[in-house]
């Protein structure tokens, strides 16, 4: 017998484990004028709401959303609170020298507590804690990739990883096959959606209204122009992450990469003395085309990975359903990866978009000549990186020159994405080369990456 139907969609379970999606706020009402706009209602345009309205009270905020605020990757996302620099820090020491690059990692690692902090302060209940992130190798491939990463980190200060072999590895968490691990505390598991309820809250509470049901078409020097009215600002910061394709002007400045997820039910406490996972550590792994994963509050495994990755001409969903054969897939997965959560159903699975720039770099950027400025490229690292880039826009729009200012991903620019069906043609050939690599490596006892990763690697643009 095959697994029975498994609720999809809703945008995720994140939302649906809090009633289900949430009564949009009211509309813009027509058209207004205001000093900062903000197109984009997930982590990246609250967090810079946020930071904006606590340095001048003064100032005219309104943050614009086409659905309702977390409806994106915000509301959708794993759950993981982590430090990594999109991109990688050598990219930053190749264009800013290496002490840009530490600057950035320590960036990351600092808004991590950032991000903490503030939910207790703002008293946001999001499930978290900081038990690190826990990645582990299960093929002689994926074991000599982790060796190599564990060697690279350790070459950089402030990164605080550590190697396990298996037994140590196990001794966390049990998860069949595992040949070694690795282990930094720079991670907390949170519950996404609690999170940026709790965040949109905080700014209305600072006097920011959040304009739900309202789409924005077009973004110009002074104004943002919506189905409900136009929005005169100063400055008109983009937030949009993965949706931003659908933006006039910006079809090919970030691609939408999908994302899916699986959610079990609870699972019974004889099942976690035999997994273990205490410290409910965030978890990953070093295939080509890599799983995450958290344990939740209530006792579930939320299972993430790649399904389709990518729809013809940048296309984005509308509910977050995700197609049954990913759906099979990650069950396997979760069941390879813990045999003894074999009869657990799976409760809820969906799926979301996240934003890729064409060389995989995250970007903060702001024009004072035009207003205009925007974050993103996150490429799956945005619940940490958001704050920051929040953190970041509030003092280039302030006009404030500091640290954050100064950090290497600020002004970054990336190449625009190329044409259909070029794009499409390649970022699934991409990933198909990925699985045919995974699938190779999990034969054979060789600890030689699979050629058809280094391929898809240099067509990636990773190498």
């Amino acid at each position: 017998m095959g697994e029975p139907a498994v609720s999809n969609g809703d945008a995720s379970w994140w939302w649906r484990s809090l009633g289900g999606t949430p009564t949009p706020r009211a509309a813009l009402p027509g058209d207004t004028d205001v000093d900062v706009a903000i197109v984009g209602g997930g982590y990246t345009g609250l967090w810079t709401a946020y930071y904006l309205k606590r340095a001048q009270p003064d100032l005219r905020v309104v943050v614009l959303e086409q659905r309702f605020a977390g409806f994106g990757a915000s509301g959708r996302n794993g759950g993981w609170l982590t430090n990594t620099v999109t991109g990688g820090r050598e990219r930053y020491a190749a264009t800013h020298g290496r002490d840009a690059a530490i600057a950035q990692q320590r960036a990351l690692n600092d808004a991590v507590d950032e991000v903490i902090a503030v939910a207790a302060r703002e008293g946001v209940d999001a499930d978290i804690v900081k038990g690190g992130e826990f990645g582990v190798a299960r093929t002689p491939a994926q074991l000599a990739r982790l060796r190599a990463s564990v060697a690279t980190e350790q070459a950089w200060p402030h990164t605080d990883v550590e190697m396990w072999d298996a037994a140590a590895a196990a001794s966390r968490i049990r998860i069949a096959g595992t040949l070694g691990a690795a282990w930094h505390p720079h991670c907390a598991r949170v519950h996404p959606t609690k999170l940026v309820r709790g965040l949109a809250e905080a700014v209305e509470r600072l006097g920011v209204p959040v304009y739900e049901q309202t789409r924005v078409r077009e973004i110009a020097p002074g104004r943002a122009i919506t189905d409900r009215g136009t929005v005169r600002a100063t400055h008109v910061l983009r937030a949009t992450e993965g949706f931003t394709a659908d933006l006039r002007g910006e079809h090919r400045t970030w691609l939408p990469m999908n994302s899916s997820m699986i959610v079990t039910e609870p699972l019974p406490g004889r099942i976690w003395d035999a997994v273990g996972w205490d410290g409910r550590e965030t978890l990953g792994d070093f295939a080509h085309v890599y799983m995450y994963a958290q344990r939740t509050a209530d006792d579930r495994i939320a299972f993430g990975g790649r399904g389709v990755p990518y729809r013809y001409g940048s296309r984005v969903d509308a509910d977050g359903t995700t197609q049954a054969r990913t759906i099979a897939s990650l069950t396997r997965l979760l069941r390879e990866f813990f045999p003894d959560a074999e009869g657990v159903p799976i409760a809820h699975a969906w799926a979301g978009v996240l934003g890729v720039s064409r060389d995989w770099s995250a970007a903060v950027v702001h024009d004072r000549a035009t207003g205009l400025g925007w974050a993103g490229g996150y490429v799956g690292t945005g619940v940490t990186a958001t704050n920051l880039a929040g953190r970041t826009l509030a003092d280039l729009v302030l006009g404030r020159d500091t640290a954050l200012t100064r950090l290497p991903w600020v002004g970054h620019r990336s190449r625009r994405w190329e044409i259909e069906p070029l794009r499409w043609t390649a970022v699934n050939a991409i990933y198909a080369a990925y699985r045919m690599a995974d699938r190779a490596e999990a034969s054979r006892s060789s600890d030689r990456t699979a050629w058809p990763a280094h391929v898809a690697d240099v067509v990636a643009g990773r190498h």
